[in-house]
């Protein structure tokens, strides 16, 4: 059995307003194996796509390596734009050693929630994945019915969009409540394209445009919440 520990701590300043919520990066990560275009860094994988989503949306020209300086450009990107990073899978098991969400057994958490009352600029959440078995929100769901909070739908248009309440520790007070909205963003992983192909929307856009493809109709997603 495989124990896969994720490999880095929640990226988060003082001043961040949004946070990436996924699960773990792929196991080689964890043991240092890298390709050669992986970044060692959150979403470092050349094949999650996340960071080109990012770089097309903002024209960034970032390096795709193991140097330093391309940590740097996306720990700058992330800073400049007040975004953070928190996986909510903290380790997990595995019997095969690969990245998909489906395999991980003997889960362990992070306490997402504590975060958020750490650093209270926070006020959305963007999962990179949606309410499928062992996806960054099935697990967020189950995480914070610890602490007796549920998820409001507001929109369940793609992506779909929730809210929640964290009160105030100092005194239960309608007027020290926070709003905490939740965005369900297409998974980046290549796994995610079959269900992009039977979105309503993809296929009218890919109708009315046959070169329009997965990558652009997640740059078209991506582009309002990053």
């Amino acid at each position: 059995m495989f124990k896969h520990k994720h490999p880095y701590q929640p990226f988060i300043k003082n001043d961040t307003k949004k946070l990436i919520v996924g699960t773990l990066p792929p196991p080689r990560f964890s043991t240092g194996n890298l390709l050669e275009k992986d970044v060692d860094f959150c979403y470092g994988s050349y094949y999650n796509s996340l960071w080109l989503f990012i770089d097309k949306i903002h024209n960034l020209n970032l390096r795709y390596d193991h140097s330093t300086q391309a940590i740097k450009e996306r720990q700058d990107f992330l800073i400049k734009h007040k975004i953070g990073v928190c996986d909510i899978v903290d380790s997990c098991e595995r019997e095969k050693i690969d990245a998909s969400d489906i395999g991980m057994q003997n889960i362990q958490l992070r306490d997402v929630i504590g975060y958020l009352k750490h650093y209270p600029s926070i006020d959305t959440i963007l999962f990179t994945g949606g309410n499928s078995k062992n996806g960054p929100e099935y697990f967020f769901r189950k995480h914070i019915k610890d602490y007796n909070i549920k998820l409001e739908l507001v929109s369940k248009a793609t992506p779909r969009v929730h809210q929640f309440v964290i009160p105030s520790e100092a005194r239960e007070s309608l007027s020290l409540e926070r709003v905490i909205k939740t965005v369900s963003l297409t998974s980046s992983s290549g796994a995610a394209n079959i269900s992009i192909g039977s979105n309503s929307l993809y296929k009218q856009l890919k109708a009315s445009d046959p070169k329009f493809n997965t990558f652009d109709f997640r740059v078209l997603q991506y582009r309002e919440y990053l």
